[in-house]
């Protein structure tokens, strides 16, 4: 009996033992892995981590920053007059006895000329000093038109302003003060090289609030909002308000990237500034003519469409349609036609029509370029010699009647329109109308608008039009040459 007792005490601290050493090998490994690394196998590719210079140094504050940058920050008031239209009705526009005597010409007649009132409209922006003597930068629509312009610097002092060049285009105008002494001036940064998210900094004189600073990130670049022909905006949340108009955007490094201009009224963290490197392309000319002599080579652009690009076969969408070249200009003598499409400036790549445009313009007066131009499927190179870019006069517009192709109906240009329109008479067939909801209409033929080619054919009469229009290769779709007031551009029409 003692000795099962013996055996079964024995079993019991063998059992107990192999359940110690259980719980000390499980602790053991606990501990273990609470203690290794983490990371993924040898087979596992790990993430870079990112530096905050890889970033754009998210700031912790921007207050050294804002402290060294203010003084080369200036508030600008102008006082201009303004000649009201009327001084009968406080209210603008015509009034309810408009309707029943005749408005001005009642009045006058019985009362003689109401004189003209005369008020002095005032108003703020800001700005930026790009020289020790005292040359700022600014919006033009701050200083257009002004009697007078008050530049306040950051210490209070205050000095008289001469515009010395305006260019409405990009909205940008170079002021000058006499100053005293010598004056902080502005860092200019690199706004090619600006990316989007980084961050920026505002300072400016909104509602009158001088020397305001806000913050924010770049947006976008290259926004292009209708403000002018040469937009390329740069976007930014950085708070823009009335008064900010002229004044500079700061990267971290404490460098001007652009010239705040413009606000989505009804949206909320939605600016737009003018890349700094158009304003310094241009400074020379302001400085020493005080406009913009920009680059012309004499043609005509338009965008190309899905149905225009399948029209003359090319690879895609890319590039600028020239639709007219005019006579006696650059790149007539250089020999480009319209129907070429335009894809490299001096090795540029041309995108659209906008970059064209911004690319021509900057180009001086007598520089020598290298267009390359898609021609019937063939690339071709050719020299042109920019010239000084010039408006062109407008052309006006007639009416007429008779032949029916795609939903629209042409004519003859007889003398009595070709006088009106300051045209040759065998220039093309005029469209007297166009049916609603016909392939002409879908792609907004309109009466007025001239043929000049089919199929870059040119015609000069009903006869010839009728003749291309009635080709094989016109059956289900046709490219017209429409000339329209002072424009000139391609157009594809389906059935």
């Amino acid at each position: 009996m003692s000795k099962n007792n013996q055996s079964r005490k024995t079993f019991i601290m063998f059992l107990v033992a192999c359940l110690i050493g259980f719980f000390i090998v499980s602790f053991v490994e606990v501990l273990r892995s609470s203690y290794a690394p983490t990371g993924p196998g040898p087979d596992v590719q790990t993430a870079a981590a990112v530096s905050t210079a890889e970033i754009g140094r998210t700031p912790s504050s921007f207050a050294d920053l804002a402290e060294r940058l203010k003084p080369t920050v200036v508030n600008i008031s102008t006082t201009k007059t303004v000649r009201s239209g009327s001084a009968r009705s406080p209210f603008g526009g015509r009034t309810p006895f408009d309707r029943y005597f005749g408005g001005d010409d009642f009045f006058e007649r019985f009362f003689g000329d109401t004189p003209r009132r005369e008020f002095k409209q005032r108003s703020l922006g800001s700005g930026f000093i790009i020289s020790a003597d005292g040359y700022i930068f600014t919006n033009n629509h701050v200083v257009e038109q002004a009697d007078k312009i008050l530049v306040k610097l950051s210490d209070g002092r205050e000095y008289t302003a001469d515009v010395i060049g305006r260019d409405a285009k990009t909205d940008i105008a170079l002021i000058k003060i006499k100053p005293n002494n010598s004056l902080p001036v502005a860092d200019i940064g690199d706004s090619e090289k600006l990316k989007v998210g980084e961050w920026v900094m505002a300072i400016g004189n909104p509602f009158g609030l001088e020397q305001t600073v806000t913050a924010g990130i770049v947006s976008a670049k290259g926004r292009v909002i209708g403000a002018g022909p040469y937009d390329n905006f740069i976007q930014t949340d950085a708070s823009i308000n009335p008064g900010n108009s002229g004044g500079p955007l700061f990267n971290m490094e404490g460098r001007v990237i652009g010239i705040n201009t413009a606000i989505v009224a009804h949206g909320q963290g939605i600016g737009f500034a003018i890349p700094i490197s158009m304003a310094n392309s241009i400074l020379p000319d302001l400085k020493s003519k005080g406009k913009v002599t920009r680059g012309w080579m004499g043609i005509s652009v338009q965008d190309i469409s899905e149905e225009i690009a399948k029209n003359l076969k090319l690879k895609d969408k890319s590039g600028a349609l020239i639709s007219e070249v005019f006579k006696g200009d650059p790149a007539d003598k250089a020999g480009l036609q319209p129907g070429d499409v335009v894809i490299e400036v001096n090795g540029t790549k041309i995108k659209d029509t906008h970059q064209l445009l911004i690319v021509i313009a900057g180009f001086h007066v007598g520089e020598r370029v290298n267009v390359k131009v898609v021609r019937d499927n063939q690339e071709k190179v050719f020299q042109v010699t920019v010239t000084e870019r010039k408006d062109k006069p407008e052309v006006a517009m007639e009416q007429g009647g008779k032949k029916e192709e795609f939903g629209m109906t042409v004519q003859d240009i007889t003398p009595q329109i070709a006088r009106q329109l300051n045209i040759p008479k065998s220039t093309g067939v005029i469209v007297t109308d166009v049916e609603e909801g016909s392939p002409a209409d879908d792609v907004g033929i309109q009466p007025r608008d001239i043929i000049l080619q089919i199929n870059k054919t040119n015609i000069h009469s009903v006869k010839e039009y009728q003749k291309e229009i009635s080709k094989q290769s016109a059956k289900n779709s046709i490219m017209l040459l429409i000339k329209r007031g002072k424009s000139t551009f391609f157009v594809a029409v389906r059935r």
